[in-house]
């Protein structure tokens, strides 16, 4: 269930999100939740123990997410989607794009714990 939620913000970071929503073809009010939901997965992710945070460090998309993302993708190069498969596309991005962020955060506080070691210190 959503709720309205009256916010003042700063008009410069108002005028990114206009520029990012732009560019990835999202509304103002999308790209907004996207990065308080990046926030709150940053705390969260900190306050994690650490069999949780190797979990998300080995993070997947689901074997039915990953084969669609990849046909889409193929025919997105192709010119080949219809709307809905557009659509589709954007939503299985922002899944890609989450789950990037979540894997990389759960990897920064793995490597602060000593439980992975720095990337390039393999």
């Amino acid at each position: 269930m959503a709720e309205i939620v009256r916010l003042e913000l700063p008009q410069d970071l108002i005028q990114q999100a206009k520029e990012i929503a732009v560019l990835t073809h999202r509304r103002v009010e999308d790209v907004l939740i996207e990065w308080i939901d990046r926030g709150a997965a940053e705390l969260s992710i900190e306050s994690m123990p650490d069999d949780q945070v190797l979990a998300l460090c080995d993070l997947q998309m689901q074997p039915e997410q990953q084969e669609a993302f990849s046909h889409l993708l193929f025919c997105n190069q192709e010119g080949e989607l219809n709307p809905a498969e557009t659509q589709q596309l954007d939503e299985l991005m922002q899944v890609y794009r989450r789950g990037l962020v979540q894997k990389a955060k759960a990897l920064k506080v793995a490597v602060e714990r000593g439980l992975r070691p720095a990337l390039g210190h393999v």
